[in-house]
Parts: C-alpha cells; structure tokens; sequence
C-alpha cells in the first residue's frame, strides 16, 4: 500500500492519432512512560508537640535560631548604612514586601497553514528512492474523487499507486488534479477539464510505479524506459506511467529546489502525449523551454539554452 495517506482494468482511449505511436523520453533530442518526580519531603510534623525532653530540646532549639537571625538583621542594617544611596534604593524597594511577581505575556499561538501552504511544503519534498527499485508490480487506486471544475471537453482518470514505494499516493492525486486543471495546463482557457475516479472505467490511469515497473509497462507499447530512468505514456495499455524515482528525486535539469515544477512538468508532458502532442525542443537561446520538450533529460541543444518550463501554456 502506499503512504501515509492513502479496479478492473480501464479501457485504453489514447486520444491521439494511433498512428503517431506511442511516447516516452527515452528518445533523443529533437520522470512511555516515565517515572513520577517526587513532589517534595514529606510534611514535617508540627514543632513542639513531643513529650518530655524532645519538647524542651525543641525551645533550646528554637531559642538559639531566634538569636541567630537578630544578629544578622543588625549586621544587614549596619551594611545598609554604609551602602547609601544603594541601600536607600533597596530599603524602598523593600516595603511593602517583595515586588510583585510579573506574569510573562502568553506566547501566540502559531497561525495554522492553510491546505495550499501544506499542500506547497510536501511537494518541495525530495524523498530517497533507488534508481534501480522493482516494486511489486501490484497497484492500488487512490480512494476518492475530485470533479472537474469547468466545462470544457472532460476527461476522467484514476489515480494508481504501486504497492511498497513509501510515497504519499493521496499528495500524487492531489497533485495530479491540481496541475492538469491549472489554466497554464492543458484545461487553458477551458479547452478541457479533468476529473479524477477511483472505480469505473476512465479514459486513462496515472500510474506512479517503480522504475522496474515503469519499464515493464512501458515495454508494452514499445517503449524503453531504461536509458534514463524516464517515465512514459504507454499508450496500447490504459497506463500514463509516472516514474517514482523521478518523481521522488527529480532530475539534475531542474534540481532540488524546483522538485514542485519539475513534478508538474511530468504530470503535464505524459499526459500531453496520451493527448496526442509530440516531442518538441526550444528554438531560440533564452526561450522556455516547451512542455513536451525532454526536460528531464536535458535542457541545452546545439548551443541553445532553454529554460525549464512545467507548463503548456506558460504565463511568462
């Protein structure tokens, strides 16, 4: 199962042309408890009520502390005098008794993130995952639905997670949804919209696999996923396959810092070419870089320099 969040097989309906084939990126240019502390010495008990000697010694006792205690008055206030001013400070400091104790303020209560600052943090997240893992080949559908918010032609789709890959399937959907009906992906200016399923039979499933998995899958339609440790469309199957290493580690091409933009170019290039658009590359130096470009494998070309780009529709 995945983590920590939490079908028969659908149709394959690749919207592209049949002819145009299938897409991966393995072409060239051109994925307790604790013991208690004592409260304290138990109470003592009260002075001066044994019997006999034990009371007398009690007075003796208390007779020579009493003396005790004049005696270092007086000496406090033979001090105090050659103190002077200092003294006349704490002398009026003084009456009155102690001063009055003062309460910090209370610490404010941290402001709650919102769901999209959650939502932001976790897919900053890089996460360990070997380049060379071969999952159980088992899958299991993220629970729930997420209706498609406009009204453009509609795809449906489920989420699959591969059993055993410790990543959360429920931010993979959540990220899913998310990106493919941003106005900058391919519902733009409401040409599509996207809803996810979790039962019947969608158009198409998201797969996040292995890289074993991703590789047998892919191999299906043709598709060798190997070289680079891409991910693919594998479009004679029903499966859009995402590759869990890439989404875990991402690519030297992004890096670290934009693992969230490199998770939504993924999202957007596979299932651009289960749309039925092809590889493309940058034409001028300076330019972004388009989606369906192979980012992950590079970014420069015959001397050009291209910028990394996750979406179809790019504001800037």
């Amino acid at each position: 199962m995945f983590a920590p969040r939490s079908g028969a097989p659908a149709r394959a309906t690749a919207p592209h042309d049949p002819a145009t084939g299938p897409y991966d990126d393995d072409l060239p240019p051109g994925a307790l408890m604790t013991d208690a502390a004592d409260d304290g010495p138990p109470p003592a008990r009260a002075p001066g009520t044994g019997r006999g000697g034990r009371g007398r010694a009690f007075t003796g006792i208390a007779a020579a502390a009493v003396v005790t205690v004049l005696a270092v008055i007086v000496a406090g206030q033979v001090a105090d005098g050659r103190d002077g001013d200092t003294a006349a400070s704490r002398s009026a400091a003084g009456q009155g008794g102690a001063p009055p104790a003062t309460s910090a303020a209370p610490s404010p209560s941290p402001t709650p993130l919102t769901a999209e600052q959650t939502y932001a943090l976790e897919m900053a997240v890089t996460y360990p995952l070997s380049p060379t893992l071969a999952g159980s080949g088992k899958f299991d559908a993220v629970p729930g639905s997420d209706r498609a918010p406009g009204t453009g032609e509609k795809y449906t789709y489920r989420v699959d997670v591969e059993r055993g890959l410790g990543l959360d399937g429920e931010l993979f959907a959540e990220a899913v949804q998310k990106t493919l009906n941003d106005d900058r992906s391919w519902a733009h200016n409401g040409e599509r919209t996207f809803a996810r399923v979790s039962t019947g039979d969608p158009d198409f499933v998201i797969t996040l696999a292995s890289p074993g998995t991703t590789a047998v899958w892919c191999e299906k339609s043709g598709l060798d996923t190997t070289v680079d440790n891409v991910s693919c469309d594998s479009a004679l199957t029903e499966r859009v396959m995402i590759n869990a290493y890439r989404w875990a580690q991402g690519s030297t091409t992004y890096g670290d810092a934009a693992i969230h933009a490199y998770r939504q170019m993924l999202i957007n290039h596979e299932v651009g070419h289960r749309l039925g658009h092809h590889h493309v590359s940058c034409e001028e130096d300076g330019e972004l870089a388009p989606v369906m470009q192979q980012q992950t494998k590079f970014l420069d070309h015959d001397g050009i320099h291209c910028l990394a780009n996750p979406w179809p529709y790019p504001t800037s």
